[in-house]
């Protein structure tokens, strides 16, 4: 973050989220955060925390998908969620996002595990955490993202219409109260890492669902199919 608590963000999120800015527990993040810099490697780095709001700006999204907390290794995060850059392996959650992805509209298999097309044509890619410890997962666990992306659904919710909510495992889930399902559709899963993917995520055709959705309510469909380089 900057030396305000306003971090480097696209600004049509500035002013969606301006009074959550305000409250007093983004200013207790920031002073955590910097002092975890001092004795701790953190994910992702400081200028790509709000990657998927500068992504995505807030009049653009048609989807959201929600996971968890950032990848912990090095070299995976860069703030879009399940996404990691161009040339670094694929994690064992995204090639079962790609599996599902193949399975589900036919895709051929990505070589890339960069998710900024989905990003770029609205796809907010959004975590409930959106830093950790290196190799410390949920390491950030309450110390105030929750309430920050709790904010950002429920700002999405009550100020945009049609919108596809993906949620990937229980954190994400208990996101669900802040959707109002008479104007959104909520898509439901089970994370899917190798330790729950095959409780019914494999199967779940999100991809589908979503471009259904979309094309009924005359919203152009996302193209899922990630271009090879």
């Amino acid at each position: 973050m900057s030396t305000s608590v306003t971090p480097v963000i696209h600004e049509s999120w500035k002013r969606a989220l301006e009074d959550e800015f305000n409250h007093s527990y983004m200013g207790e993040l920031k002073s955590f955060l910097i002092e975890e810099k001092k004795h701790y490697t953190i994910f992702p780095r400081g200028h790509d925390i709000f990657n998927a709001f500068n992504s995505t700006p807030f009049d653009a999204v048609k989807v959201v998908i929600l996971g968890q907390d950032p990848y912990h290794g090095a070299g995976q995060a860069h703030g879009l969620s399940f996404s990691v850059g161009h040339g670094v392996k694929l994690p064992p959650s995204l090639q079962n996002i790609f599996k599902e992805l193949v399975d589900d509209i036919g895709c051929s298999y990505p070589k890339s595990g960069d998710l900024s097309h989905w990003a770029a044509q609205g796809v907010l890619l959004l975590n409930t955490l959106l830093t950790v410890r290196a190799g410390e997962p949920f390491s950030h666990k309450e110390r105030g993202w929750e309430r920050f992306t709790d904010q950002v659904i429920r700002t999405l919710s009550s100020e945009r219409k049609d919108i596809v909510f993906i949620l990937w495992g229980a954190p994400a889930q208990k996101k669900a109260v802040l959707i109002d399902e008479q104007k959104h559709l909520i898509l439901k899963a089970p994370h899917p890492s190798p330790l729950s993917s095959y409780r019914g995520f494999f199967g779940s055709k999100p991809f589908s669902k979503t471009n259904t959705y979309l094309r009924e309510q005359d919203i152009a469909p996302i193209e899922w199919c990630i271009p090879t380089e």
